[in-house]
């Protein structure tokens, strides 16, 4: 018998869901807000080198975005699989699943460095670098390809702080990497004269601090719920990737549903169809950022209620996230249609930017009607990785993105030829559809669990 620590998270989990979904969302959604913001400071940083620069961070993108994918796949993983350990009381399984994600994290990493370095030179050329750019890519990308054993730890570390629902934990690990970076950015790059490489060791330096930061809670300090010991459960483990393999390629379906929607913007409007989409599109992922922060204690949540054989409390978080992440996309939603003329400005004040003034109004504005929905399939998604059923939630993912948004896109498009206006029409009424589907997909799924749990009960 392992003997159980009660900190304050593992009360919240085992408390009301409704008072864990809001205090377990706050700090993601703060920790979400400052890395969005670090991911738009590093653009302009780098920016100051001139294009080629930028290029090269561009092509490398893609392959980042796989790894940071792959990381965060299996973070959501551990935190699901602690958390449904938490409900069960399972003190050692907690342990063994947190420990198992951590190996498993630092594995994945010298693995992925063994398969991508001798390779990354091909893959750049593949993607389209060549001369300066691709010299430029080289230099960002090897430096960054050669931590990636960091960079899995660290989102794997911070999935299982969601769930032994210590969001606050996760967030200041976070935060302080992300403000470290926008700090060391201009200082790497330009005080010491390092250039690209700069803005690669700035990020290497800043997951580092992050990562010694979490290696010292967890492992020297020991006052997190979990222990961690060298242990290995091929069961654990089987659980941990059935959540995070289909979470990862979740994440990496939603890349490929954007490079098609650019497609399509640049069929249906040229060069300043694609300015449009990507300068709208980061406004409304900026909206996005408390809804993705609540998605993540929906999953500790659910899957705490799951472990614990709760239908009524998993019903609840599930309907309880739904409704206050409706609201809060609401106000967004509000927030733009307003200022939308005034977000337009800050995208197109040179002379040539100000051709796509009134276009990027029109498409903030309708992309808005996209957020109020995004709750219903994405809190929905991340409740069935908290009850450890994560192939539903890749298969409404790519039903949402792939699917739904791609082919209004294309009708609007190309059958109906109502222009560039139809990409934007296209992905409000694919979500719309989506959502609906997933969450009575969702509701079905919740009733028929709690029947299960009520016949274990009889």
């Amino acid at each position: 018998m392992v003997l159980e620590r009660e900190t304050i998270g593992i009360k919240l989990l085992r408390g009301d869901p409704r008072k864990a979904i809001v205090k377990l969302s706050i700090p993601m959604m703060l920790a979400m807000l400052v890395q969005t913001i670090y991911n738009l400071a590093d653009g302009i940083w780098v920016a100051g080198l001139g294009p080629y620069a930028l290029a090269a961070i561009g092509l490398f993108f893609p392959v980042f975005m796989v790894i940071i994918s792959l990381a965060a796949g299996i973070g959501v993983g551990a935190s699901s699989v602690v958390s449904q350990k938490i409900g069960e009381r399972d003190k050692e399984g907690a342990d063994t699943a947190a420990s198992v994600s951590i190996l498993l994290s630092i594995v994945i990493g010298f693995l992925s460095i063994a398969v991508i370095l001798p390779f990354i030179s091909d893959i750049l050329i593949f993607a389209g670098a060549q001369g300066e750019t691709l010299r430029l890519a080289l230099e960002y990308s090897v430096i960054l390809v050669y931590f990636i054993p960091l960079i899995m730890f660290n989102n794997v570390a911070n999935g299982v702080f969601r769930g032994e629902g210590d969001a606050k934990r996760a967030m200041v690990a976070i935060t302080i990497g992300s403000l470290l970076n926008i700090g060391l950015d201009p200082v790497f790059i330009y005080v010491f004269g390092m250039g690209i490489r700069g803005a690669a060791y700035a990020t290497v330096v800043s997951i580092a601090v992050s990562s010694l930061l979490i290696a010292y809670w967890m492992f020297f300090k020991k006052d997190t719920y979990v222990s961690f010991r060298l242990k290995w459960d091929g069961e654990i483990l089987k659980r941990i990737l059935k959540i995070g393999i289909p979470a990862s390629l979740a994440q990496i379906s939603m890349s490929v549903a954007i490079y098609v929607l650019n497609v399509f913007a640049v069929r249906s409007g040229g060069d300043y169809g694609v300015a449009v989409f990507t300068s709208a599109w980061r406004v409304i992922n900026f909206g996005t950022v408390p809804l993705i922060g609540m998605a993540m204690a929906v999953t500790s949540v659910t899957g705490a209620a799951f472990g614990e054989r709760n239908g009524e409390k998993l019903e609840t978080a599930h309907l309880y996230a739904v409704k206050l992440g409706f609201f809060v996309g609401l106000a967004v939603m509000f927030t733009i249609l307003i200022f939308a003329p005034y977000i337009a400005r800050l995208f197109t004040y040179s002379q040539e930017g100000e051709k796509l003034y009134s276009d990027l109004v029109k498409a903030l504005r309708i992309l808005s009607l996209f957020l109020p929905g995004v709750p219903f399939g994405m809190f929905t998604s991340s409740m069935f990785q908290g009850v450890g059923q994560g192939l539903k939630s890749l298969i409404v993912t790519i039903m949402r993105t792939v699917i739904m948004q791609v082919v209004f896109s294309w009708l609007f498009v190309f059958v109906l030829r109502i222009g560039l206006v139809g990409v934007w029409w296209g992905i409000v009424l694919g979500n719309t559809t989506s959502a609906f589907i997933t969450f009575n997909w969702g509701r079905f799924t919740v009733k028929h669990l709690k029947r299960d749990f009520q016949k274990n009960i009889t």
